[in-house]
């Protein structure tokens, strides 16, 4: 892999760090950088990584869709990069790590879309957010899918109507980011979240994680029955028999391999 490639991928210990490298390009999601971001998420997806961070490097985390790709495109072929973008998405909530978007800069449209799919997401106080369509030509559809979700239908109506930029602590605030951080510290922030969210059974957490995106948008009838039978059936395997028994003999448990 070369430095000047648009996906850098760095192994740390126990973490992945998957980095954006289109600054030129205000790390555009262009459709090649779509599939080449999701190539990248799927490849860990096969290691013993226990997590991902999602950084960027240039001074914007990402300045969304690539107009270069859409304008005069097709509606045919819109609709397949649109297609394209939502399997990234759906693609960082299905690997087994927990994924942790580290955000510097600007993130906009569906670069805050991408922070959005992220499991967590740790900003530097000067980064923004923002869903620009609104005060545009082109109202920001399919990042609104993620970021509602994060932040409720009030405040994703708020960003996406206004299409004004949010600071960092707004995002913390509404339930869109995690933590923001002094910029100096972004780094340190990171980390420690990633270490406190893949403590325990990997196997448990991958486990863990599928059923908690599978149940979040049901009903909550539905919510319960789904998490009733997952919690259920997981509580045979050895790592729950692990935790459990490591728990009554008062000792620190022994994760199988």
């Amino acid at each position: 892999m070369s430095e000047d490639d648009d996906v850098l991928l760095r192994r740390d210990g126990a973490f992945t760090t998957i980095t954006m490298n289109r600054p030129r390009r205000r790390n555009a999601l262009s459709r090649a950088f779509l599939l080449a971001l999701t190539d990248a998420f799927r490849e860990v997806a096969e290691t013993d990584a226990r997590g991902v961070i999602l950084a960027a490097n240039g001074p914007v985390f990402s300045a969304g869709h690539d107009f270069a790709d859409m304008a005069g495109a097709s509606h045919a072929d819109v609709r397949d990069l649109l297609r394209v973008c939502t399997e990234l998405m759906q693609t960082i909530q299905s690997v087994p790590q927990v994924v942790v978007a580290r955000v510097h800069g600007l993130a906009t449209a569906a670069g805050c879309q991408l922070v959005a799919s992220c499991d967590l997401a740790v900003a530097a106080e000067s980064a923004g957010f923002a869903a620009p369509g609104g005060k545009g030509g082109w109202f920001c559809h399919t990042p609104l899918v993620a970021i509602a979700r994060n932040v409720g239908r009030k405040r994703a109506a708020e960003m996406a109507l206004t299409g004004e930029v949010f600071d960092a602590a707004t995002a913390a605030e509404w339930g869109l980011i995690n933590y923001a951080v002094p910029d100096d510290e972004l780094d340190k922030a990171v980390h420690d979240l990633l270490q406190r969210a893949t403590q325990g059974s990997p196997r448990s957490k991958a486990l863990g994680k599928q059923a908690m995106y599978a149940q979040l948008d049901r009903p909550e009838q539905d919510a319960y029955a789904y998490a009733i039978e997952v919690m259920a059936a997981s509580s045979q395997t050895p790592e729950a028999q692990e935790g459990m028994t490591a728990f009554l003999e008062k000792r620190a448990p022994v994760w199988p391999a």
